[in-house]
């Protein structure tokens, strides 16, 4: 089921905001966009599957996407607070018997959201449900300030033409309370096409894999000892993403098991993420 999810996609996402407690809100305008992507494994164990997402621009131009890691009965998950940090949370048996934990990251592998919760495939439906706290999407974290926590109901079905990402979502501003802002519904249809569609992305990809895995296991490291963690947005004005997207492009095809480079390139990319942690 979650292997589903892979292939060369072409992607419609809708947004709509139903309700709001308060009557005065005004709604902002239905969110409608599209695009095409390849989605591939690039790690997997018998209890761990990684997926990564490579977006493909007018064919030719490849952007490095999001990444959603699945852990079958993980015993720890790093929970959304609010205004970019997380806390580690560790599971009882009880809690992560028989369900996945799906830990979803941003363009740079740094933390977005994790949720938990079994695969259920009954009466010819494969689904996956989850709800969890998540920072602002990519298409509003840049544009509004009147909330700050998204509370995702997160449903992955898998269909024959792909999957969907069905959403109910919740805009909370959280401060010593929630209040909630209003409530919204998505859906992220996702469409198999032809993979030849997608083969600059598995040439970008084969290029640039090396890079991206000693970015993965810098976060790993950085995960692992720490209980909580803190970003800032930006530093002078510049996304912590457009670092990794420049240091990437340093490394593009030339990081091949040299110990020296790997080192320093190592290095560089805990470097970065020291810069932008609050702790």
């Amino acid at each position: 089921a979650i292997k589903g999810m892979c292939g060369c996609m072409d992607i419609k996402f809708e947004f709509a905001e139903t309700v709001s407690p308060d009557k005065e809100y005004n709604f902002y305008k239905n969110y409608l966009s599209g695009g095409r992507e390849l989605a591939f494994v690039i790690e997997e164990t018998p209890n761990k599957l990684v997926i990564q997402h490579l977006l493909v621009v007018l064919d030719t131009m490849i952007i490095k996407h999001w990444r959603q890691d699945w852990i079958y009965e993980g015993d720890e998950m790093y929970l959304y607070d609010k205004d970019q940090k997380w806390i580690k949370k560790k599971l009882s048996k009880e809690e992560r018997k028989g369900k996945w934990i799906q830990k979803v990251y941003q363009v740079d592998d740094s933390p977005r959201y994790e949720g938990i919760g079994t695969w259920v495939m009954v009466d010819g439906k494969t689904y996956w449900e989850s709800t969890t706290d998540a920072p602002l999407p990519r298409r509003e974290y840049s544009k509004r300030s009147d909330y700050n926590v998204l509370q995702r109901g997160n449903r992955h079905e898998i269909k024959d033409f792909g999957w969907i990402h069905e959403q109910d979502n919740v805009k909370i501003l959280r401060d010593k309370e929630d209040i909630i802002i209003a409530q919204e519904k998505g859906w992220n249809t996702y469409r198999k096409t032809d993979d030849i569609k997608c083969q600059a992305a598995f040439d970008w990809w084969r290029e640039n894999k090396n890079y991206w895995k000693h970015v993965r296991a810098s976060w790993d490291q950085h995960f692992n000892k720490k209980n909580s963690i803190s970003l800032r947005k930006q530093m002078n004005n510049r996304p912590m993403f457009s670092e990794f997207f420049e240091l990437g492009d340093k490394f593009e095809g030339k990081v091949k098991d040299l110990f020296e480079e790997e080192k320093k390139l190592s290095k560089n990319i805990k470097n970065i993420i020291d810069k932008y942690s609050k702790e």
